[in-house]
């Protein structure tokens, strides 16, 4: 036998094969020893890998605790066993590492399978020798290229990192870190961010068919990504229930009731662009960044936004937000449509060349190529190129071949938005909405846009002729009034026609009817530097224009500090910053920062405060917001303003009451483009039905009856007297008899 044997050790091709074996075997040998000392990069000692830690994504909570966004490079949120639901452990080793238990990180009976299965006999469906713990060392450490045996190389690499996690954590600690770092489809990173984004619920509460579909995604997330190919998700579902009963984790008849219902997603995407609440999103980032250059972890290094796995806990209703968002869709969506209707074939977007030619030149693109040195005609053929844009519309987005201008031009016509609601006690913001979509209109009408204000100014002007001393039945003319020392400037009222001029409206009916003639006159009479310094104390920062025109709402003026100013009206005369975050958390859960409402100076008092909102309150029940009542068919309690400026570029609406302060805007974003009609850009027409359509939502929910159903405290004994006058009275006859049709005097309101 042994003759035998030496006699074929003796043939030439064997002794040639044999030596060829050994020379491999040596080779790679060589190589494993080679990248266990580090030829090849470091590999993550005992010590290291006693102290995983990895980036977390950053997450941001409502009020409630809801998750509503996260900041991340990789997207991921850590989970401790107890939370992942038993059915999911069963699919994941069911799929792709049945003798879990059994092998040290490396499986060496599964790669024998593979060896005679695959490379002898050649079966496809052998499957492959990688273990949970091996997957888990890729997942942590990613993988390099190498000239040559790249993949041979990050394989070794991985089988020393697998054996020595196995050395230092229990098969539940290694289960746990790899379902906290494994990637799934949409480059999202964990089991609790892939069961969010999918199925927009925590892991704990996934169910058997929602864990089959997440755990089969693994063998290709791309291919079986739910959202992109729900069909090949589905196929791979039945796979993975199908394992699961093979390895008695599921009963047959079970999974034959499984496998007959569809995979509902419920998409959840945290991108900053998507979901709900963006603008508000990424102002907290804002605010977030400026934060944390100030704080300091215990080793002295700076917090990462994107690594450190942050809890940022914010003042926002969740509810509250997507009602708000979808009253304002469903309002600019139609009002979009009249817009365009008005204007026709003759709107400013496709007919005034000097207002295109300006939004042009302003383009980035353009100023880019501008800089560049390019001469006109150049740029002009650089942007005349058509590519694919995405356009758009609140009938659905579309991709379309279009070059810049024409690009610029669609865009131009949009109508956008501004809308904050916040809490008049505290400030903190309950809804934010800082334009209609994210995507594409990035420039937030909250904190970055200054417009003016119309006659939501006008309040600021009444509080400060009361809080000096005007009795509320104090009666103004409604005669038009030509200043000589600003340009012979004449102020008139909306309408076209002019007021009988002897006809006086007391200080309720001339603000609740918005009347222009008369608040100037109240400026006049109560000074522009008093009005100005009490708007400070309001918390109204920016330089305003001393003129009369301040009255009419001239001045730019942000909605966040319009929003606060406007909350003294609900909180005894004392105004509040509009906030966002209560508390900064580090992953661990220990608070690293608080903030609290910022309340300020006691502007005016409690008296002015009441007067104010008995006459806001008649502004909504018999003025210029009555639409609320009458359209809107809305009972709260409800003070309000509206506001609309010169040409009817902004429109206006706050809306007060006890429990909720709202200010919402509409315009355009050029503001060489206003509305056609008053009729249509009033703020009664295009900023009032967003808010009245939220109420409404607000009111359809008992969730929110603590706000809806506030009253306002009754007014004291001494207002009520003070108000109790005829809205309007006529001149007498002898003062008829003696008053000039128009007058024309200086303006001394300074």
């Amino acid at each position: 036998m042994l003759e035998k044997v030496f006699k074929i050790l003796k043939n030439k091709w064997i002794k040639r094969f044999l030596v060829l074996l050994a020379a491999v075997f040596v080779f790679f040998v060589g190589l494993y020893f080679s990248i266990y000392l580090g030829f090849f990069g470091k590999v993550a000692t005992i010590e290291e890998l006693s102290s995983i830690k990895q980036e977390e994504a950053t997450q941001v909570l409502d009020m409630d605790g809801k998750l509503i966004g996260k900041y991340y490079i990789y997207d991921r949120q850590p989970l401790k066993f107890e939370d992942f639901p038993k059915h999911l452990i069963d699919a994941l080793l069911a799929t792709e590492d049945i003798r879990f238990y059994e092998h040290d990180g490396i499986d060496n009976v599964s790669l024998m399978r593979v060896f005679v299965k695959s490379i002898l006999l050649q079966d496809r469906s052998a499957g492959g020798g990688s273990t949970i713990t091996l997957q888990l060392a890729k997942n942590l450490f990613g993988r390099k290229n190498f000239i040559f045996f790249s993949t041979v190389i990050n394989k070794f690499k991985e089988s020393i990192i697998a054996t020595r996690l196995e050395t230092i954590y229990s098969k539940t600690e290694i289960l746990t870190m790899y379902l906290n770092t494994v990637p799934f489809s949409d480059n999202t990173y964990g089991i609790e961010s892939a069961a969010r984004k999918f199925f927009n619920k925590p892991a704990s509460e996934l169910t058997i068919n929602e864990s089959a579909a997440l755990v089969g995604s693994l063998k290709a997330n791309n291919y079986y990504n739910p959202r992109k190919y729900p069909e090949n998700c589905l196929d791979r579902r039945n796979v993975v229930l199908n394992q699961m009963v093979k390895y008695h984790y599921l009963e047959p008849e079970a999974k034959d009731t499984l496998v007959l219902k569809d995979l509902v997603l419920d998409y959840r995407s945290f991108n900053h662009d998507l979901g709900v609440a963006p603008y508000f999103r990424e102002e907290v980032k804002k605010e977030l960044a400026q934060i944390l250059d100030s704080i300091k972890k215990p080793n002295g290094d700076k917090y990462d936004l994107y690594k450190d796995g942050l809890i940022v806990h914010t003042t926002l209703n969740y509810k509250m937000q997507q009602l708000a968002e979808d009253a304002m869709k469903s309002h600019l969506s139609q009002l979009q449509k009249d817009y365009e209707a008005s204007y026709g074939k003759y709107a400013p977007w496709k007919k005034d060349k000097q207002l295109i030619e300006n939004a042009y030149k302003n383009l980035p693109k353009y100023k880019t190529l501008k800089e560049l040195g390019l001469s006109k005609s150049q740029i002009e053929d650089s942007l005349s190129v058509k590519h694919d844009v995405e356009l758009f519309s609140w009938e659905g987005d579309t991709i379309m071949q279009v070059t810049a201008k024409d690009s610029l031009k669609h865009f131009l016509k949009f109508l956008n938005t501004g809308m904050l609601a916040v809490d008049p006690a505290s400030g903190a913001v309950r809804t934010y909405i800082g334009g209609i979509d994210y995507r594409f209109f990035q420039y937030d009408h909250v904190t970055q846009s200054e417009r003016q204000v119309g006659s939501t100014f006008k309040p600021f002007v009444y509080a400060t002729a009361i809080e000096q001393g005007m009795d509320p039945c104090t009666y103004f003319s409604l005669a038009e009034v030509t200043y000589s020392n600003y340009d012979d400037w004449t102020p008139s009222n909306s309408g076209g026609k002019e007021d009988d001029p002897h006809l006086n409206y007391n200080l309720e009916k001339a603000l609740s009817h918005s009347v222009n003639t008369i608040a100037v006159k109240v400026l006049n009479k109560t000074g522009i530097t008093n009005v100005i310094e009490q708007t400070k104390k309001l918390g109204i920062t920016k330089t305003l224009p001393e003129e009369p025109s301040l009255a009419l709402g001239v001045a730019e003026i942000n909605l966040k500090e319009l929003t606060g100013a406007y909350t003294s009206f609900s909180n005894k005369g004392r105004s509040v910053t509009p906030y966002l975050i209560t508390k900064i958390e580090d992953r661990e859960g220990h608070v690293i920062a608080t903030f609290n409402p910022e309340v300020g100076e006691q502007a005016f008092s409690e008296y002015t405060c009441e007067v104010m909102l008995e006459m806001m309150k008649s502004t909504v029940n018999f003025g210029t917001a009555s639409r609320l009542r009458t359209v809107y068919n809305l009972k709260n309690d409800i003070a309000g303003k509206t506001g609309t400026t010169q040409d009817n570029k902004d429109g206006w609406f706050v809306g007060i009451s006890p429990k909720l302060v709202t200010v919402t805007w509409v315009g355009n974003d050029n503001h060489g483009i206003g509305f056609k009609t008053t009729a249509m850009g009033q703020g009664a027409n295009s900023a009032l039905p967003i808010f009245a359509k939220f109420y409404q939502k607000l009111n359809a929910d008992a969730e929110f009856n603590a706000i809806t159903r506030a009253g306002f405290s009754k007014p004291s004994e001494k207002v009520v007297n003070d108000l109790n006058c005829e809205p309007e009275k006529r001149d007498s006859f002898f003062q008829r008899l003696f008053k000039g049709k128009k007058r024309t005097k200086k303006f001394k309101g300074n």
